[in-house]
């Protein structure tokens, strides 16, 4: 019997900060605000292409404290499309981002913060993108 773990299905954030957490996914990486299970407690779930890939809790109700980073998770990376869309999307929305090139040439990546310092990776099969490349770089993208 054979067994696969699978592919990403979501991640999770606790957020005293869930409308700006919402604007971010929603007007930063176009990802949609939908449907979500009538849980007991308030939060949000984020679509893309039709699967809710985020999945938003707003701990502002509690006593529980906002964690500033991602812990011990360093990122969440995307399979994406579009690297020149999105760059000039973070552009016009003045936020910070870095992009990159992987050492081989294969993969290019922008790396963005969410309102909660979570670290998001997007990455672009380069074969399917038009554009220049953005600069190579093997270093880690947490240490620039």
């Amino acid at each position: 019997m054979s067994m696969s773990v699978g592919v990403l299905d979501h991640f999770n954030i606790r957020t005293r900060k869930l409308a700006e957490t919402v604007r971010f996914y929603e007007d930063v990486l176009g990802l949609e605000k939908g449907d979500r299970p009538n849980f007991a407690f308030p939060g949000a779930w984020m679509y893309s292409e039709g699967k809710a890939v985020v999945h938003l809790v707003d701990i502002s109700p509690t006593a529980e404290a906002q964690k500033p980073d991602s812990g011990v998770v360093h990122h969440v990376a995307f399979v994406s499309r579009g690297f020149d869309a999105m760059k000039a999307r973070l552009q016009s929305k003045k936020m910070p981002f870095d992009a990159r090139q992987v050492p081989g040439g294969d993969l290019w990546q922008i790396f963005v913060n969410d309102p909660n310092g979570v670290m998001i990776e997007l990455n672009y099969e380069a074969a399917k993108e038009q554009g220049a490349a953005p600069s190579m770089r093997a270093d880690d993208p947490g240490r620039s």
